[in-house]
């Protein structure tokens, strides 16, 4: 019974890293894009399934966007898919996913969002964005230049990994915002309202950006996943932050 207990209070004491799982996958390895809710875009060619490049599997996603292309008769161009994932008012969520920027991504002193979470509202900015402005990403909430809170250097032609967890919420004392960033934490937790009040975000993927660009834009989306755990998106950061287990002296 001794021997029974301790085992107990040891399995107790480990880490539940396979109890979690992730809530929805879409990372295109369906061949289409069934695994999403739907899409923007002009054309069919203009979301393709590639199986080169690609980032893990077998199948990513390239999006391109011709100066014009405006599929919903809104402000600037896009060819965008989206995902209703039950962003609501205190859910939180870890989200992974990969972008690759063409060789010829153009290089222009304005906005273009590769991955988004837009509100249920018809107009604004959304509370959570990535874009590249010239040579730079940024992630920025609340719809306001003055809430960017991570840049770093655009780089073409490979595989950038993002890992961002977020606390939903339009409280920016219960809200926040966490970045890893090609496996590393670049961004500690940052308080913000990662809503607007009243409302629910949904994730857009894809490239949305000002009319007034004129190069055509290319990129490439793979391996999107959100759940509930760090370990579902990144089980390299929870191995090596898990604490070796310490042997009591007093215990066999």
């Amino acid at each position: 019974m001794k021997r029974a207990g301790t085992i107990a209070l040891l399995m107790m004491a480990l880490p539940l890293t396979t109890w979690a799982s992730p809530v929805w996958k879409g990372d295109f390895e369906s061949g289409d894009l069934s695994q999403w809710t739907g899409s923007d875009a002009v054309a069919a060619d203009r979301l393709q399934i590639v199986e080169d490049p690609v980032r893990e599997g077998r199948f990513a996603l390239k999006t391109t966007v011709h100066q014009g292309d405006d599929p919903i008769h809104a402000s600037g161009n896009r060819n965008e898919f989206f995902h209703f994932g039950n962003e609501t008012e205190g859910t939180e969520y870890f989200y992974k996913w990969s972008t690759m920027f063409a060789p010829d991504f153009p290089s222009v002193d304005t906005w273009q969002l590769f991955t988004q979470w837009h509100h249920d509202g018809n107009s604004g900015s959304p509370p959570l964005e990535f874009f590249v402005r010239g040579e730079t990403i940024h992630l920025r909430v609340e719809g306001r230049d003055d809430r960017v809170l991570w840049k770093a250097p655009l780089e073409r032609g490979k595989w950038l990994d993002f890992v961002l967890h977020v606390k939903w919420s339009s409280d920016k004392e219960v809200g926040f915002v966490e970045l890893y960033y090609n496996g590393e934490l670049v961004m500690p937790k940052q308080p913000a309202a990662t809503l607007y009040w009243g409302m629910q975000n949904y994730l857009k993927q894809g490239l949305y950006r000002d009319k007034d660009v004129a190069a055509d834009g290319v990129v490439y989306h793979d391996g999107m996943v959100q759940a509930t755990s760090l370990e579902d998106v990144m089980p390299q950061a929870t191995q090596a932050a898990a604490p070796a287990p310490v042997a009591d002296a007093g215990q066999p």
